[in-house]
C-alpha cells in the first residue's frame, strides 16, 4: 500500500456545500477505472478545508492496476457515521453519439449531463456538500463522519472498498452506521431504499462430445444434445421461492457457444456460460453444490462435462429494518412527501464489503442513466438528496445526544 501525493489537489473556485457545484467539478475529471482523473484530489482539497483529516492510500494486487482511494474522517468521538461512494466511472462508449461531452457538466433545462453524473458522482457529491453543511452550522456536533471513497467500483473491486476497509480497520477506525450514495431510485427521489443485494454466482459448462461427419453420426456423439439436456435441468425448478425482504434467486444463461463455422461437422464441444443472482437463502458454496447435484442428475452416465464456477465475493446480505433504516425512510419521506419502498433488487455493490463492518443502506439519485450514453442527472434531484442527506445526519448525532 502507498499513499497518493496531494501535490496535484486543485484550488477550489466554487463552495462546495454546493451539490450542483460540486458535482460538475467532480464530472469534469476523467476518472475512467482505473484512471484517479483528479477527483480523489479534488475531494481531498475540499474536505481538508473543512477540516476532514484525509488519507489517500493506494492498493494493488498482481494482475490488476493500482487503484487510488480516500478516506476522510473529522471528529474523534463515537458514533461514526460513515458515508461512501466511488468517483471512478465506466468509459464513454462512443463519445461521437453524445450530445453534449461527456466530461464538461454542462447544465441544459434543469439536467446536468456527465459520465457520472448519476453512477455515481452526483449522489457523492450531494452527501459531501450535507455533510460539510451539517458541521459548518454544527461544529461541535457529536460524533464523527467519515467517507470512504474508492476509485475501483465499477472495475475488479479488488484494489477498492475491500482493502480500503480493512485498511481502516487496521488503524483502528470502527464505524456504526453507513449509508451508500449508489442511484437507488427508479423514477423519483421518493422511490427506494436499497437494504439488501443479491448475491451472484456465475458457471462455465463445458459438454463433451465426438467430432464428426454429419452423415455419418454414429461415429460422433453430438454434445449440442447433451448441453440442452443440461440446461433444461437447471431451469427445470426454481432455485428457491424467495424471502421475506427478497425476490427468487435466478439464473440466466448468458453464452451459448460451440465454436462450429462448417454446416457437414458434429463439433467436438459445447459452452455455456450462466449467472445466478441469488437470495439469502444460498452461499455461493450451497449455491454451487445445488447446481452440481442438479447437473449429475441430469447427466447420467450419458453426458460428458465439466463445471467451474468464478470465484465470487458478491453475497447476499441484509441490513434487517430497525431504527436506522426507519432513520433514513423517515428523511427521505421529510423531505419528498412519500415513503420509499425497502428493496434488495438490482445488482451488486460495495455494500457487500461495507455491511462486514456496520449496517449499510444505499439511498441515491434516479438512476435511470447510469452507464448511458448521455448519461444525467437532475440538478432538483442533488439538491433533494443534499436536503435528505443533512435531514439524517441531523436526526442521527441528535438522536445519539439524547440517548
Amino acid at each position: 500500500m502507498t499513499t497518493a501525493s496531494a501535490a496535484s489537489a486543485p484550488a477550489l473556485s466554487f463552495d462546495p456545500a454546493d451539490p450542483v457545484a460540486l458535482t460538475q467539478a467532480l464530472v469534469r475529471c476523467p476518472s475512467v477505472t482505473p484512471q484517479e482523473g483528479g477527483a480523489l484530489a479534488l475531494l481531498a482539497t475540499v474536505l481538508a478545508a473543512e477540516g476532514y483529516e484525509v488519507h489517500r492510500p493506494v492498493f494493488g494486487e498482481p494482475g490488476t492496476p493500482d487503484v487510488e482511494n480516500l478516506y476522510a474522517r473529522i471528529g474523534n468521538a463515537a458514533p461514526v457515521f460513515v458515508i461512501a461512494g466511488h468517483t471512478d466511472v465506466v468509459p464513454v462508449g462512443d463519445e461521437a453519439a453524445w450530445t453534449r461531452a461527456p466530461f464538461d457538466g454542462a447544465i441544459e433545462n434543469g439536467i446536468l449531463y456527465g459520465r457520472g453524473a448519476c453512477d455515481m458522482k452526483g449522489g457523492l457529491a450531494a452527501m459531501i456538500s450535507a455533510a460539510i453543511r451539517y458541521r459548518r452550522e454544527n461544529p461541535n456536533a457529536p460524533g464523527s463522519i467519515a467517507f470512504l471513497v474508492t476509485g475501483d467500483e465499477e472495475g475488479p473491486a479488488v484494489n477498492g472498498t475491500v482493502k480500503l476497509l480493512a485498511w481502516a480497520h487496521e488503524r483502528g477506525e470502527r464505524f456504526d452506521h453507513c449509508i451508500l450514495g449508489e442511484p437507488t431510485n427508479p423514477a423519483t427521489m421518493s422511490d427506494m431504499i436499497k437494504i439488501g443485494r443479491r448475491g451472484s454466482l456465475t458457471g462455465k459448462l463445458t459438454v463433451h462430445g465426438i467430432q464428426g461427419h454429419v452423415g455419418y453420426p454414429h461415429l460422433a456423439d453430438n454434445p449440442i444434445r447433451g448441453m440442452v439436456r443440461l440446461l433444461a435441468a437447471l431451469d427445470a425448478a426454481p432455485l428457491d421461492a424467495g424471502t421475506k425482504h427478497f425476490d427468487p434467486s435466478n439464473l440466466e444463461v448468458t453464452t451459448l457457444d460451440v465454436g462450429n463455422a462448417a454446416t457437414n461437422v458434429i463439433p467436438a464441444q459445447a459452452k455455456a456460460v450462466f449467472n445466478i443472482r441469488f437470495n439469502d437463502v444460498w452461499t455461493p458454496e450451497t449455491l454451487a453444490a445445488e447446481i452440481d447435484r442438479r447437473l449429475r442428475e441430469a447427466a447420467g452416465n450419458t453426458v460428458r462435462y465439466e463445471i467451474s464456477f468464478q470465484p465470487t465475493n458478491a453475497v447476499a446480505f441484509l441490513t434487517e429494518p430497525g431504527p436506522f433504516v426507519t432513520m433514513v425512510a423517515d428523511a427521505v419521506a421529510a423531505e419528498t412527501g412519500k415513503r420509499p419502498a425497502l428493496s434488495t433488487t438490482g445488482g451488486t455493490s460495495d455494500a457487500r464489503f461495507i455491511k462486514g463492518y456496520c449496517p449499510v443502506v444505499e439511498y441515491g439519485v434516479v438512476g435511470k442513466t447510469m452507464h448511458q450514453i448521455d448519461e444525467c442527472v437532475a440538478v432538483a434531484d442533488l439538491a433533494a438528496l443534499e436536503r435528505i442527506t443533512h435531514r439524517l445526519l441531523a436526526s442521527y448525532f441528535a438522536a445519539q445526544h439524547t440517548a
